[in-house]
């Protein structure tokens, strides 16, 4: 039988610590679907200290596609560091 998510066409990622391209650290809760659209996306929380709101939600596309860095070479825009633990960043 297959998953939930393999049924209903919601792609999965790994739960746990990316870093973005700039170097910072965000925990990625899940994968949420669009309530008007069904596009997946990714939900996320920073792990830095930063007045406002620490939560993100960016399109999976997005978020595992590539981007242009500040010296114009593509690099892939979030990179899995590992599995989340207690006080990680």
């Amino acid at each position: 039988m297959k998953s939930k998510a393999k049924k209903s066409g919601l792609k999965s990622l790994p739960c746990g610590v990316y870093r973005h391209y700039k170097g910072k650290n965000y925990l990625v809760l899940g994968v949420a679907r669009h309530s008007e659209t069904e596009e997946a996306h990714v939900v996320y929380v920073r792990l830095y200290p930063r007045a406002g709101c620490p939560f993100w939600v960016r399109p999976l596309d997005n978020f595992t596609g590539m981007t242009t860095d500040a010296r114009g070479k593509r690099v892939k825009r979030f990179v899995f560091v590992g599995a989340s633990e207690p006080g990680v960043e």
